[in-house]
């Protein structure tokens, strides 16, 4: 058998096993805390390329223990509950830090910033598509309250620099909430990188009917969304926490979820009809109540008899699904 097989074959069992004890909670298992340790895989390719050479059976032997040692280090690292929210682990180097800008050199120690995001509700906005697109990277997101703007945003900032823009139409408003993580300072060897540890609280107005376009490289969202009129929620998110309740207050409502690894919990209303369409590769999947149909396809028992429907696509690669109702 290839060493390279071997290898490979390591790596899906420790991910499939620590997926199955987290889903017969066995384990409580968080991927942040081990992402900041992935230069872990470089050390050991690096050894694979210097004792592997012409097939060594010996050199095979010292990569698979460095491997299984690394792999044993990181289980016991991921059940460890985490110190803070940020996902990224911040690195820096002394000796490059004239080339690079940082906004906070002690970035443990950075003091919060509050800052407050407003736009104005209008009267015609209740009859117009609104859109909303929120990004950014290794920050906390929160929605549960409503507010008579049409939307807020309280920002409990560590680092990076948030900006609010709408574009309006006669049909149709545009939001756009993000976190800019990097900016560019006009010399190519002078960047700013900014993520990690910042707290959002986004209220928006119950009136109108929503999109929401949500992009998240690291970090976390939980988003109650029961009191909303939500037409379309599309997700997606690298190394995220998503946590999402659908309401049911329109006919129908999809949400997209496409992840990498991450843990998605969806809770939709029992009285909706739901249908989940997958496309989860390694993930790990639980849908509570809901009737499996064909490959890929999942049904609460009253999808043809309910009036309103939910349809949820799923996409991820090792990611945790988890879809119940209320």
């Amino acid at each position: 058998m290839k060493y390279e097989r071997i290898i490979w074959g390591v790596i899906l069992l420790f991910v499939g096993g620590v997926l199955l004890l987290e889903n017969l909670n066995i384990i409580e298992f968080y991927w942040r805390n081990v992402w900041g340790f992935w230069p872990i895989f470089l050390i050991i390719g690096g050894i694979n390329l210097l004792l592997n050479k012409n097939g060594s059976q010996t050199g095979s032997i010292v990569s698979l223990a460095v491997l299984i040692i690394t792999l044993a280090f990181l289980f016991v690292k991921g059940q460890d509950k985490p110190q803070h929210k940020n996902w990224w682990f911040g690195w820096k180097d002394k000796n490059i830090e004239t080339d690079l800008d940082w906004d906070d050199k002690n970035s443990e120690d950075a003091e919060s910033t509050n800052i407050q995001f407003s736009e104005a509700f209008n009267a015609a906005d209740s009859s117009k598509k609104n859109i909303l697109i929120l990004s950014g990277g290794g920050t906390s997101f929160t929605l549960k309250d409503a507010t008579d703007s049409l939307f807020e945003a309280s920002v409990n900032k560590k680092k990076g620099n948030f900006s609010l823009t709408k574009t309006t139409t006669d049909t149709t408003n545009t939001l756009t909430f993000k976190m800019n993580d990097r900016r560019y300072k006009g010399n190519k060897n002078n960047w700013t990188f900014n993520s990690g540890g910042n707290e959002v609280d986004v209220r928006l107005n119950t009136q109108p009917t929503w999109t929401l376009n949500l992009t998240m490289g690291a970090g976390e969202l939980d988003f109650d969304l029961t009191k909303y009129k939500i037409r379309t929620l599309n997700f997606d998110g690298g190394a995220a926490d998503l946590k999402i309740k659908i309401g049911d207050l329109l006919p129908i409502a999809d949400v997209n979820v496409k992840t990498g690894v991450a843990r998605v919990e969806i809770k939709v209303p029992s009285v909706s009809g739901c249908r989940i369409k997958t496309h989860t590769g390694l993930a790990s999947t639980d849908f509570k109540g809901f009737v499996k149909k064909d490959d890929g396809y999942y049904e609460t028992p009253n999808y043809s008899t309910s009036k309103n429907k939910v349809f949820i696509n799923l996409d991820g690669g090792l990611s945790k699904f988890e879809v119940d109702t209320y």
